[in-house]
């Protein structure tokens, strides 16, 4: 049996999970931005997951860009875990061995595992969130680059540059991240025509207020499927991947799914080369199967592998 956590930049998602993949029990808590208070939590429960189980190892999915010994150069929103080796920390409090993975890249395997891309040896995974995570997997092996730092697709630009400023501010991250794409840009165009109006942070409420009919909605939208397709096609056009999985919470969302589709479809149609090729070298772009339990599940596979050996 092995412990399994996802961190993230709100909750810590955790679990027990056997060598199959599947979650025998799992729960949540609230993130600490204290480092001790957070190694404390994680040691609690693993100690709690030893009097029922036998645990023979841990795996962590977290934020960031992750390094193959578990330095930590970034971790995502969470400030005070960037440059600490997690797990090593861990590795000491709780005498287990510890493996540290990416977030997207520990989706990317959890589906690999036991996910939609079981067989398949070469594909990627973006999952949809604050930002967009990208796992990279090529010849069956999770592609992290010199530095780890491979799969950050929100960091690609996607549009013509401001005159001046962070030239972040048009790129995947900006314009496809659920929250930090999607919402902020209906809030910039939202707060040009009226200052006072609260902001939206929900996805699904942009979603009611365009089948209410309001204009502003439907242009957002509109212009952020658009956007996703470009970067979907950006991404088939520099990896010739088997498939491109998207996963994320939006993405369980049937609408979203059918409505990306025909987006895709009529932008890659306009595409001379893509459109040649479609149906013959073109990676189908589908829905992922684990959802909020894939990072988990990934993060387990990883130390799963390395203790069976």
């Amino acid at each position: 049996m092995f412990v399994g956590f996802d961190i993230g930049g709100t909750t810590i998602k955790y679990g027990v999970l056997n060598e199959q993949g599947e979650i025998l029990e799992k729960a949540a808590i609230k993130t600490s931005y204290v480092v001790e208070e957070l190694l404390g939590d994680m040691e609690q429960i693993v100690v709690k997951a030893q009097a029922n189980y036998d645990i023979e190892g841990i795996g962590i999915s977290a934020p960031g860009i992750i390094q193959k010994d578990g330095y930590m150069l970034t971790a995502g929103a969470i400030k005070p875990l960037y440059g600490m080796n997690l797990k090593q920390a861990l590795e000491q409090r709780c005498q287990l061995p510890v493996s540290i993975e990416n977030d997207a890249n520990a989706a990317a395997l959890a589906e690999k595992w036991i996910g939609n891309a079981q067989g398949i040896d070469n594909y990627l995974c973006m999952v949809l969130g604050t930002g967009i995570g990208g796992g990279i997997v090529l010849n069956g092996e999770v592609f992290r680059g010199a530095h780890g730092m491979a799969g950050e697709f929100g960091w690609m630009v996607i549009d013509q540059l401001p005159e001046q400023g962070d030239i972040e501010e048009v790129s995947v991250n900006k314009k496809v991240a659920t929250v930090g794409g999607l919402c902020y840009q209906y809030n910039l165009a939202q707060q040009k025509n009226n200052p006072q109006a609260e902001p939206v942070w929900d996805a699904r409420e942009l979603f009611a207020r365009e089948a209410a009919g309001e204009v502003l909605a439907t242009e957002i939208l509109a212009a952020f499927f658009v956007d996703l397709s470009v970067t979907l096609i950006n991404l088939i056009s520099c990896f010739d991947p088997e498939v491109i999985l998207v996963g994320g919470g939006i993405s369980a969302n049937e609408a979203f799914t059918q409505r990306l589709q025909e987006t895709l479809s009529t932008v890659k149609a306009r595409h001379e080369s893509i459109h040649y090729l479609e149906g013959k070298t073109i990676a189908p772009v589908r829905t992922a199967k684990l959802q909020n339990d894939a990072g988990m599940i990934g993060a387990v596979y990883q130390i799963y592998q390395q203790v069976t050996g």
